[in-house]
């Protein structure tokens, strides 16, 4: 089993900036990728971001390219999204994913709101 702890949300004026994370925890000794999905109100979850744990490979959504940087750090299995330029539109809930093989495990997520 996996555990996913995400955190770094929070209420932020458009423009501005915020950090999350996610910390794995459990049997991580074989992550292939974690990603950034986000659900705004009233809508759909979706892809944000994506990152592969060996080399670094990274995938973005058109809407946040050039905004949002994927990273992550390997020896503490803690998976990063820095977020720039927010726009209201970027208001949701953000979760954390990781699949290994065949599994897919999810963090809780964390409320990020933007402002206007």
């Amino acid at each position: 089993q996996v555990q996913l702890v995400e955190s770094g949300g929070g209420l932020v004026q458009a423009g501005g900036s915020l950090r999350l994370s996610c910390a794995a925890s459990g049997r991580t000794f074989s992550i292939d990728a974690m990603r950034w999905y986000r659900q705004p109100p009233g809508k759909e979850r979706e892809f944000v971001a994506q990152v592969r744990w060996s080399g670094g490979v990274t995938v973005y959504a058109t809407s946040v390219e050039g905004r949002f940087t994927i990273s992550r750090d390997n020896a503490k299995n803690t998976l990063y999204l820095q977020m720039n330029s927010l726009r209201p539109e970027d208001t949701a809930i953000y979760y954390c994913n990781l699949f290994s093989g065949p599994n897919n495990y999810w963090g809780q997520g964390t409320q990020v709101t933007v402002s206007s």
